[in-house]
């Protein structure tokens, strides 16, 4: 379906948990359905790492279709007859709003000079856009992966603004594994010489260093399972072994062209700042060191989806936070769902998923 893009600068500077501010802070957001003449079915839809607002509608730049547009749309879980859906380019990232690749008040692109940012202020971004459109209680903030981390934190630090919250495939907080991925894609990046200290923009950026982070990262996102089902150890166009170094294999060829693929869309800075904001993530850190005091008085409904063959947010992360929620006596529902895909079985064919996702928002 075709969603309506808009862009919309923050009146005020936007303030940041690692101190000073962002001036003319710009959010771009993709809207789908009709808001009601109370506002009071809007749905927050958070992306994930490498996501953006093209939830539902052709992406302007590789021309596929919206990564969740096989949940967003009229008659789909997420039913855009009944809801309208709103999903913004997080800060820091690079299909609108204000990022590394962003003019500064200089007129040149921010690049490293861009300043470190949090999930939280990723979400005082969106609710200072909530704030512009007049939406003062939404019917659901939804997201997978990082956009379950802006849900989980727009639960916790504006406690009022949402009546449900709908998490999947997601965590309170980066594990030491989680962060040593992240570091691997950065060093990747910054070791290419064309990143150029981040300053590449006019220049050849540091692609070959991109594509190694995406395809460390993507590994990540898959299991075991699915990786063995899709490729086992066949060789790629080809009868026997080379004996050199070409991509003999099948899942070595995909790795390739999932990298090369992606540098076409995101920007090097961008997978930067954005790693490292999901990095710092740690919401019980936030509150005092008890992830619990994160919910306390909430009167939101929440619900948890995991999969059993995600490794890299596994089932054990979500149990903890419905622990927390219910400690604090929250409204919980939690389901663990059988998927072969790994993490992203939560943007894949997962009918199970469907049920719950519209079951949760439309109860």
């Amino acid at each position: 379906m075709a969603g309506t893009s808009k862009s919309l600068e923050l009146p005020q500077p936007l303030t940041l948990d690692g101190g000073g501010k962002l001036a003319r802070a710009t959010l771009a957001y993709e809207t789908y359905g009709e808001l009601d003449a109370d506002k009071s079915n809007a749905i927050l839809l958070c992306h994930a790492l490498t996501g953006d607002q093209y939830v539902a509608s052709q992406h302007p730049v590789t021309g596929k279709p919206g990564w969740w547009e096989r949940m967003v749309g009229p008659g789909k879980p997420i039913d855009t007859d009944r809801y309208q859906v709103i999903c913004a380019n997080v800060i820091g990232s690079c299909m609108g709003s204000s990022g590394p690749a962003s003019e500064a008040e200089d007129g040149e692109p921010y690049a490293m000079r861009f300043p470190v940012i949090t999930i939280r202020d990723m979400v005082r971004a969106l609710v200072g856009l909530l704030d512009e459109l007049g939406i003062e209680k939404l019917h659901a903030v939804v997201g997978g992966s990082m956009g379950g981390m802006q849900a989980l934190s727009l639960a916790a630090n504006w406690p009022d603004l949402a009546e449900r919250v709908l998490v999947i495939a997601s965590t309170s907080r980066h594990s030491a594994q989680n962060i040593a991925f992240h570091e691997l894609g950065r060093q990747a990046i910054m070791a290419d010489p064309r990143w150029n200290g981040g300053d590449y923009y006019g220049g050849e950026a540091p692609d070959n260093g991109l594509a190694v982070a995406r395809m460390a990262a993507h590994i990540t996102y898959l299991s075991e399972e699915a990786l063995t089902e899709k490729f086992g150890r066949n060789l790629q166009d080809r009868e026997a072994k080379s004996f050199g170094f070409d991509a003999d294999f099948q899942v070595e060829s995909y790795l390739r062209y999932q990298g090369s693929g992606f540098t076409r869309r995101f920007d090097a800075n961008s997978y930067l700042y954005i790693t490292r904001a999901m990095d710092y993530f740690d919401l019980a850190e936030e509150h005092g060191g008890k992830l619990a005091d994160a919910f306390a008085g909430t009167e939101a409904r929440f619900c948890l989806v995991s999969f059993d063959s995600d490794w890299l947010y596994p089932t054990s992360e979500s149990r903890h936070v419905v622990r927390a929620l219910n400690a604090a006596g929250a409204a919980v529902s939690f389901v663990e769902l059988s998927a072969p895909h790994g993490h992203d079985s939560f943007l894949l064919d997962v009918p199970a998923l469907d049920r719950v996702v519209k079951g949760f928002l439309d109860g």
